[in-house]
């Protein structure tokens, strides 16, 4: 991961997002990034509704990516960035390497794809444990290899070939002795002593290694070739060529290959710390989807990992925000709804005011940063002033929130009228859309004492379109409520053309809450709710208040 992206800086609305929480996101982390010149990315924490999409194509915006959990990954933290070796080295090989950079484990790697991993335990175990003669010939050892773990030189033969049959036999007897044990294809190991040469070639060795630097005849040499036979000359004596030897196995006799543990950047710090703990193993290998090796981690990495650092709008609620951002560094909060339950680390930069959209708050920042907001971004803003205050209509909206709609309308040459009715049918358009879906297209959740419950919201300029909507979604308000794990279910059917609202509801004493909280009828049929337009200024306080009482 570049270093670009490790220092990314989010900015992120709340789940359920709606156009102002998108909109805000994105012209904020536009006007951070201009004035800081850090890379901060706008995201978004659930699925767009219709009127957010429709609004980022009409301005030919690209949707923001979606930031479901702010937990640390595997991509936050450092990776011990390693070389792969090829599976046909040596151990000796592998040891020299893991010495050089000081660390315990390698990565088996073929065509940069992880095939398996050798560690410094694999290798104490080649010397531990004892193994048959015929070792190396069942470990296809190259000869090349041989060489190398007896410090020798091929004199003559392929040293790319392999040892495939045959055992490691040292020729320290006589010759009718030696005659007895060394058969053909075996590897023998011997001094100056001519004679064992010699029966060497006679009973077809595949490989001769000759130590002390001994003299070997020519005439001994031409014979080999011709039998294809490898000679090695090494100074080491027979002893030390014998112990070293075993090193010139290739390290996929002894690697990790079956079973392997590995990660992936984008798996959770706290999943994988679960697994390590579990494990006895020192560094775990990190590949990508393809099996592509990209680096280490270790236990002490993880103690080093960098929490993922992030700005909060138009929410500061606990449960409306993306999941694991108690685990984040959250750097600012602007928001405009009532204070609530996130906390932070440290202190924070937090903006809060009493006006009726967060895009409000945005473009006031671009004005004391003394930056000029670009169209594209002012209609973005301009759209969630429209969308949060109904056009005007809700009672959350201020006089500030109307002036600064109709500025950022006259720079990004657009007409406010026209803009609300196309994005309000766009927002109430829920063709093909499930009863769950609609239910959770506009969601927001709260907490009062013990009681957990949430409002959804639905506006159009049209009653039979809000006719429809109810037949949909009534029924399906229990088993949400359900599924959700909710005390109470609300949903707003908002007129926006009567300022009103109709409420379904579900849930142990729902209906009897908004009842005595509104003064309805108790045998009202239809919980109308005429003024009521905003879910933040007049439904949820007039909730809370209720809930408490």
């Amino acid at each position: 991961m570049s270093d670009k992206d490790k220092n990314k800086i989010y900015v992120v609305g709340h789940k359920n997002p709606d156009t102002d929480s998108i909109c805000s996101a994105i012209a904020y982390a536009a006007l951070k990034s201009k004035i800081t010149g850090k890379v901060y990315e706008p995201r978004r924490a659930g699925q767009l509704n219709e009127e957010t999409q429709y609004v980022l194509e009409r301005f030919h915006v690209k949707t923001p990516s979606l930031l479901s959990d702010l937990r640390e990954q595997i991509k936050d933290t450092e990776l011990k960035e390693v070389e792969g070796i090829r599976s046909s080295v040596s151990i000796r090989t592998a040891w020299e390497k893991m010495q050089e950079s000081n660390i315990h484990t390698l990565p088996v790697t073929r065509d940069g794809k992880l095939e398996g991993v050798i560690t410094i335990g694999d290798i104490a175990k080649t010397y531990m444990e004892v193994y048959d003669n015929t070792i190396l010939s069942k470990a296809r050892t190259q000869y090349r290899n041989i060489a190398k773990a007896v410090e020798g030189e091929i004199v003559t033969g392929n040293g790319h070939g392999y040892l495939l049959k045959g055992k490691v036999a040292i020729a320290a007897s006589s010759r009718i002795l030696m005659s007895d044990f060394i058969a053909k294809d075996d590897l023998v190991i011997m001094g100056d002593r001519k004679d064992a040469q010699r029966c060497a070639v006679d009973m077809d060795a595949s490989c001769m290694v000759v130590c002390n630097k001994a003299h070997i005849s020519d005439r001994i040499i031409r014979e080999a070739e011709e039998k294809e036979i490898v000679i090695i000359s090494t100074a080491l004596d027979t002893f030390t060529a014998a112990q070293h030897i075993n090193q010139s196995i290739p390290v996929k006799y002894f690697m990790t290959k079956d079973n392997l543990i590995t990660f992936k950047m984008r798996d959770y710090v706290d999943d994988v710390k679960e697994v390590m703990a579990r494990k006895r193993y020192r560094d775990f290998p990190i590949v990508d989807s393809k099996g592509k090796f990209l680096g280490l981690i270790s236990r002490r990495r993880l103690l080093n990992v960098r929490k993922k650092q992030v700005i909060l709008v138009d929410h500061n609620e606990k449960n409306q925000a993306v999941d694991g951002v108690e685990e984040a560094d959250v750097l600012e909060i602007i928001d405009h709804h009532r204070l609530s339950s996130i906390e932070t680390m440290g202190p924070v930069f937090f903006r809060n005011q009493p006006v009726g959209c967060t895009a409000t708050i945005i473009y006031q920042m671009y004005q004391e940063a003394q930056v000029e907001v670009d169209p594209t971004n002012a209609a973005l803003l301009c759209a969630a002033i429209i969308s949060d205050t109904l056009m005007f209509r809700s009672p959350t909206c201020t006089p500030l929130d109307e002036s600064t709609a109709r500025t950022l309308a006259g720079i990004a040459g657009i007409e406010i009228e026209a803009l609300a009715q196309e994005m309000f049918n766009a927002g109430s358009n829920l063709k093909g859309k499930s009863a769950e879906e609609i239910c959770f297209l506009d969601f927001k959740q709260f907490t009062v004492n013990d009681t957990v419950f949430g409002v959804g919201q639905v506006n159009s300029m049209s009653a039979e379109e809000l006719r429809e909507i109810k037949k949909i979604v009534q029924p399906h308000l229990e088993k949400a409520r359900k599924n959700h794990g909710l005390n109470m279910i609300f949903f707003m059917l908002t007129n926006i053309i009567t300022e009103s609202s109709e409420l379904l509801c579900a849930g142990p004493e729902a209906r009897e809450k908004i009842i005595g909280a509104y003064d309805l009828a108790e045998d009202t049929e239809e919980l109308m709710l005429p003024g009521v337009v905003s879910r933040k200024k007049q439904l949820v306080p007039t909730l809370v208040g209720a809930l408490q009482q």
